[in-house]
Formats: C-alpha cells, structure tokens, sequence
C-alpha cells in the first residue's frame, strides 16, 4: 500500500507537471469539432485549477496502471497455487489491451461523431461556448466507461471458466442483453439521436458476440478437456 500510494504520487505530480498537453489532448476532438464557431471558456475563478487537478488525479490512475498494478499483483501472488497464477496472467493482459482498445473507441470515434451531431442539430449561425471543467470532466468519465466496458468479453471469459455461464445460455441471453446496452448506449452518449446511440450500441453487442465465441472456441473445449476421464485422455 505504501509502493502505491508513493506511485500515485509520484504519478500524479508527474501528470500535473503536464496537464496542460493532457489537456489539449482531450479537448482536440472538441476544437475540431466547433471550429472557428466556437470557443471554450471557463466560468469560475478556480476552474482552471480545479480542471487541472481532476485531469492530473484521473491521468496519473490510468499511466501508472502497470506499476501500482504490479504491485497490487505481487501482494496477492503469494496467496494463489501456481496453476491459479498462470490462469489469472492472460486476463490481466488482455484486460489492459481491452481497456486501451475502449479508451482509443471513445476518443477516435465516440467524440468526433458525437460532437460534430451534436453542433450541427438545432438553431444554426450562433456561437458555442463551452465550459473548459464541464468537458473535461464529461469527457475522463466516458472514456473511463469505455474502457470499462471493453472489459466484456474478458468478463465473460471469467464467469465461463467459473461455470456461470456457457455458450448456450449466453446465446438465450442475447435479446435481453441488447435491449440492456441500447439502454446504456443512450446514457452514455450525449446526444439523443439514433446515430450515436448506434455508434455505442453495435460495438457492445459486437463485443458481447466475441466474449460468446471466446466461450465456444476456449472454455468449453478446457473444460471438456478437464472433466475427461483419464482412461479417454490417456487414449488421446
């Protein structure tokens, strides 16, 4: 706990010290997006600050991942059979990757999208002014979820190795599940039109139907495998 909280601060200074260029990162598919129609401004005597601050605690979480990870890791390492460590590994990989794979969804495709319909419905010819710590924070909350939701297939990997669930049960939950992520497609999204709901929704179900095969093409044949009686597998 020690390692970690020196990481994260560390971190964190590290992240504060570059704040400004985490900043423009985040708001460059914005400018993009308003052009010279637009500017963003902040309101308050301490919203510069205060947007500093929530960017360098939410920046310093996500680029010493691996580090504060890795300790969290080797706490717990001791505590686990050397097969339960070689299982866990591959999901702590892949979760990373599905996690990047999230955050880059949201900030290539999500916000230019998004913020392009968003200015270009309603009243035309006006200016917009947007607030610099009302993005800001808008903005680290969905690409957090998105991270977090990419973590669907890897969860579904787990609950099949659990026997929670399986390819068929999966497949019946399917109609279900759709209706669930077009509900959250509408909350996560800004905008209520159906072509960014879309956007959100198709990837979800995309990923649903990968952590579906995931479960056919890996699970069911290891536990196959592993329930086999041994006069069989030996034959094998």
């Amino acid at each position: 706990m020690i390692r970690i909280f020196v990481i994260l601060v560390v971190s964190f200074g590290f992240c504060y010290y570059f704040s400004n260029d985490i900043q423009e990162f985040l708001l460059a598919p914005l400018r993009q997006a308003i052009g010279s129609t637009g500017k963003v401004i902040f309101t308050g005597l301490l919203d510069k600050v205060l947007a500093e601050l929530q960017i360098a605690f939410w920046s310093c979480v996500f680029f010493a991942s691996p580090f504060w990870f890795r300790e969290a890791w080797l706490f717990i390492k001791p505590g686990l059979y050397e097969a339960e460590v070689k299982a866990i590994r591959p999901f702590i990989f892949v979760g990373f990757l599905l996690f990047l794979g999230g955050v880059s969804f949201g900030y290539f495709v999500i916000f230019p999208f998004t913020f392009k319909t968003l200015l270009a419905s309603g009243v035309q010819n006006v200016e917009a002014m947007l607030n610099l710590q009302d993005y800001l924070l808008l903005s680290s909350k969905i690409l957090v979820f998105l991270g977090l939701l990419f973590q669907l297939p890897n969860v579904i990997l787990i609950l099949g190795f659990m026997g929670l669930v399986t390819k068929y049960s999966l497949r019946n939950m399917r109609r279900y599940l759709a209706v669930a992520f077009a509900i959250a497609a509408a909350v996560i999204t800004p905008t209520p039109d159906i072509l960014s709901m879309m956007c959100v929704w198709i990837p979800m179900m995309v990923l649903y139907e990968i952590g579906i095969m995931a479960v056919a093409l890996i699970v069911h044949p290891y536990l196959k495998r592993k329930h086999m009686d041994p006069d069989e597998s030996a034959g094998l």
